[in-house]
């Protein structure tokens, strides 16, 4: 704490009796850099890693991003450094952008305010968590009198070992024990000209930020008494719209409950024709169902009575067919006898066996039954013996 009222003090007076804009070789700047770090780092938190432990304040710096949407162009400018490869690295740059903007007191007074977040990153007994923090933040504001112009490119924050030069303060110290005493005067009206034109300054930025909010809220207040007139009048076209849209639901209720009715009667209707037509399709189809119970009933019987008549006509082809083969044999028997009698024949005179076989009855007077063969003969005493006359 004593450390860093020092380092502010020194920087603050060398800065103003220099009267120039300081570069990063500046050493009481430089040293105040290194107390900062050393501020920043008291109490933090450790991290485990895969390399190990690490400390490290970008993640408090970081979160001044989020609380104050201004800070985000350090943040990025920081990230788009091409040199930092370390969590120190961007964390050391971040505190010289920011003393460069003059935002570095307001900014600590952010994240310092939002104890919070901090306990996530420091310890309950941490300076950034005690009162000491608050005053630092506060001695910040004296900075805001410094023009800085640090060229952070070909600067390696990455490696730097931050140690303090315990050695400055103590001739700063004994130059102000041989000081005169109107030296004194002078530098502390200096330093109160400058606290109070640097409080004056804040002051009035906060008032123009305030008049520009005041402006804005407004603005936004007519936009939104405007807004609220428009949705008013909405509001009651809109009503009128509902009473309109009610009035003629009604009437289409009313008209579709009439249309409904007849369509119901007609429906009813209908239905009653469509039960009598079920009930009289319902009695055909018993009819015909009967009607095909009795025609697969004489069906049946067709087919029995044709079963039968096919095998009557099978039985009556065959007897036929015997039939046929006795008259055939009685026929090949028959004309196996004519035969046998011609030949008999041929032993008579043949005049009578040709009028026999002609059926000229009786003989003539002429033949002589004696010159008749046995067959003609015999033959001959049968047709007589038959001969009715």
């Amino acid at each position: 704490m004593n450390m860093a009222k020092l380092s502010i003090k020194g920087l603050i007076e060398s800065a103003l009796n220099l009267g120039r804009t300081l570069d990063s070789d500046y050493a009481p700047l430089q040293q105040f850099f290194v107390v900062m770090e050393h501020c920043l780092k008291h109490g933090l938190k450790s991290k485990k890693t895969f390399l190990g432990q690490n400390k490290s304040f970008w993640g408090p710096l970081e979160l001044v991003e989020k609380l104050t949407p201004e800070a985000g162009e350090i943040t990025a400018s920081v990230k788009d450094l091409p040199g930092l490869k370390t969590p120190l690295g961007r964390g050391r740059a971040w505190l010289r952008l920011a003393l460069m903007q003059k935002k570095l007191s307001d900014y600590m007074k952010t994240i310092i305010n939002r104890k919070d977040l901090l306990s996530e990153f420091y310890e309950p007994n941490a300076l950034m968590m005690e009162e000491e923090g608050a005053v630092i933040a506060g001695l910040l504001v004296g900075l805001n009198v410094i023009d800085a112009n640090l060229c952070m490119k070909g600067e390696d924050l990455d490696s730097q070992v931050g140690v303090i030069d315990f050695s400055m303060y103590l001739k700063d110290g004994a130059h102000g024990s041989k000081s005169t005493e109107g030296d004194g005067q002078i530098t502390a009206i200096l330093d109160q000209k400058n606290y109070v034109e640097e409080l004056n300054r804040h002051l009035s930025a906060s008032v123009n930020n305030l008049q520009a909010k005041v402006d804005a809220l407004e603005k936004s207040n007519t936009k939104l008494t405007e807004e609220l007139a428009v949705a008013n009048n909405r509001i009651i076209t809109l009503q009128e719209e509902l009473e309109r849209v009610k009035e003629e639901g009604s009437y289409l209720v009313e008209s579709n409950r009439k249309d409904v009715e007849k369509e119901l009667e007609v429906q009813i209707g209908m239905k009653q024709e469509m039960e009598l037509s079920m009930k009289m399709l319902e009695k055909d189809i018993c009819e015909k169902h009967d009607a095909l119970v009795e025609l697969r009933q004489q069906l049946d019987e067709m087919r029995i009575l044709n079963h039968e008549l096919s095998i009557k006509s099978q039985s009556s082809e065959a007897s036929g067919k015997q039939k046929s083969d006795i008259i055939s044999r009685l026929e090949e028997k028959t004309n196996q006898m004519g035969h046998i009698i011609k030949q008999q024949c041929k032993n008579c005179s043949g005049v009578f066996c040709e009028n026999c076989m002609a059926n000229e009855l009786p003989l003539p007077s002429s033949i002589n039954p004696e010159h008749l063969c046995d067959a003609c003969y015999s033959q001959l005493m049968q047709q007589y013996a038959s001969s009715p006359s």
